[in-house]
């Protein structure tokens, strides 16, 4: 493990793998860089692979208020530590992080390539309440971890209720509530995208950067949807169906579209 010092002085904690061009992985809603372990060594023989926690998880550390900016920043402090440039992957959430850090940091960011960014620009699936946000934070200060985990996955997620009943006797939902306070992190990266107005997606017209953007096959419609209008917007940017993939999908199914993409060996991407 290493750290960086973001801008704002928050300690950001990473992993650095592999060998080549720098590849910077943002993870989503409650993932750990220890989660991205698996897709890194995968990586690791074509990239110089950098896997963090983003603020306020793991071993980084968090400094209030919280403000989107800060992340980009976080990502921006890696770029410099790999060089100066990099190539960039985000997973849902992570995917819009990434997004906006190619809006902010266009000269940084050589490419981008992003998994399934939630948006909801229809009718396709229920939007996220109008006070998803402010809500999961009241349960944060009232020190109900579970209950906001529960709520995120149930209302963001659509995770069904007998599932997340069975998951909080799981290993892995003590590890969750851990980074509970997070969740409302990606709520507002997300804002108002999850609320079927396509409209919401036009913030990122602006970004030029060569982008993949990638659905699995077997994910929901939504998806689909809205990977689809954010294509349509980006000036530079290619579509691409995982078949049989959902929302994790497999790394021997991510990993060789990653590397054609990044290293320019599919004519798709030139």
């Amino acid at each position: 493990m290493r750290n960086v010092r973001s801008s704002d002085g928050t300690s950001i904690a990473f992993d650095r793998s592999g060998q080549g061009p720098a590849l910077i992985l943002v993870a989503g809603a409650t993932a750990t860089r220890a989660a991205e372990a698996a897709i890194s060594a995968h990586l690791a023989p074509h990239f110089t692979v950098f896997a963090y926690d983003r603020r306020g998880r793991g071993d980084s550390g968090d400094t209030p208020p919280y403000a989107v900016e800060r992340e980009v920043e976080d990502i921006e402090t890696l770029i410099t530590e790999a060089g100066g440039s990099a190539f960039v992957f985000g997973h849902s959430s992570g995917a819009v992080l990434a997004l906006e850090a190619a809006r902010l940091l266009p000269s940084k960011i050589k490419k981008l390539a992003i998994y399934e960014p939630p948006f909801i620009i229809d009718d396709s699936r229920p939007p996220v309440p109008q006070d998803y946000v402010a809500h999961l934070n009241e349960l944060i200060a009232a020190g109900r971890r579970g209950e906001a985990v529960e709520y995120f996955m149930t209302d963001a997620m659509l995770v069904p209720a007998e599932m997340v009943a069975q998951m909080r006797n799981s290993p892995m939902w003590p590890q969750i509530e851990a980074v509970a306070h997070t969740i409302p992190y990606d709520g507002t990266i997300m804002g108002d995208t999850m609320r079927g107005n396509p409209s919401t997606l036009r913030k990122w017209a602006s970004v030029t950067v060569p982008t993949l953007v990638m659905v699995g096959g077997a994910s929901h419609a939504f998806f689909h949807n809205g990977t689809q209008t954010l294509v349509d917007l980006l000036p530079n940017a290619q579509h691409r169906t995982l078949a049989g993939q959902d929302h994790g999908p497999a790394d021997e199914v991510l990993v060789p579209v990653l590397v054609a993409f990044f290293k320019g060996r599919d004519n798709r991407f030139q």
